[in-house]
């Protein structure tokens, strides 16, 4: 019997792992192009192989590989992966947010998981971090450089820090679809007084569009506000499309992927497609 469903790889957040596990093993990946095979062993996952959506079906019929019989644990998840649709349902509802001490509410996503005795194994740390710049770099303006100012990622990440005070506060929620949504679509607070600080949130969250539009049950104008926003990423919304569980401007969605077909054929691949995304946290 096997399990499938998405979580969201935090922190911090990067996007949604998709998961097909059974009793004695599971598969991972973060695109849909590429899986992981962990085994369980001592209550713990071990990493054994790499497999491509692409050989699937071909292992699940030959059952061999090189001239190996292939592991019934790894047989058991390519059969199932060969004709499963992505993404798969986003199973973490329980939530770990930071929280505004102007009123305790939710400010910025810190973990999530599946659930509810896995809340007491994560760190009570109640800190928001952004994706690193080596994962995500924003481009610096030019006073900025000039500047020699830290990148956007780490200056938001000081800006959230500030808003939360000196003494920062998080609480566990458990999120369900039937609930009113009075949590930050977007899993950050994008309401801030001064401009300046609202403009470097919007910088970093404009830049997280391509992972952003893997959420399930986003507002049809957050989700179409993300794919605008992703217009200069192609090559990142290539990779996570079959990801994405809605696409509201399908004409738009199409020219870019017709895009990034285009500069893949006359451009390197760029290195940071090829890092694992933080599917070690899981």
């Amino acid at each position: 019997m096997v399990r499938s469903y998405s979580q969201r790889l935090m922190p911090p957040y990067s996007g949604l792992v998709q998961i097909a596990e059974s009793e004695r093993a599971r598969a991972v990946s973060m695109d849909g192009k590429s899986w992981e095979i962990h085994f369980l062993q001592a209550a713990n996952f071990r990493r054994v192989a790499y497999i491509r959506h692409s050989e699937l079906s071909r292992l699940s019929e030959q059952g061999t590989h090189e001239g190996h019989a292939i592991d019934e644990r790894i047989l058991e998840l390519t059969g199932y992966l060969a004709d499963a649709t992505l993404p798969f349902t986003a199973a973490d509802e329980f939530e770990y947010w930071l929280l505004d001490p102007m009123d305790e509410s939710p400010l910025a996503l810190i973990f999530s998981c599946t659930k509810a005795e896995q809340m007491s194994t994560f760190p009570v740390h109640p800190e928001w971090t952004a994706l690193p710049a080596a994962v995500m770099p924003i481009e610096s303006t030019e006073d900025e450089r000039s500047g020699n100012l830290a990148p956007v990622n780490y200056r938001l990440e000081r800006l959230v820090a500030e808003r939360a005070g000196s003494k920062p506060k998080a609480r566990w929620f458990r999120r369900r679809p039937s609930e009113p949504d009075t949590f930050p679509a977007l899993l950050l607070r994008e309401d801030w007084e001064n401009e300046e600080d609202r403009a470097l949130c919007q910088r970093y969250i404009t830049r997280q569009s391509t992972r952003l539009l893997m959420l399930h049950g986003l507002e049809q104008g957050d989700r179409l506000r993300m794919e605008q926003a992703s217009r200069p990423h192609a090559k990142e919304v290539a990779r996570f499309f079959s990801m994405y569980p809605e696409v509201i401007d399908n004409e738009l969605m199409s020219a870019i992927r017709v895009e990034a077909r285009i500069r893949g054929l006359t451009e390197d691949q760029d290195p940071l497609h090829n890092r694992r995304d933080g599917i070690l946290y899981i």
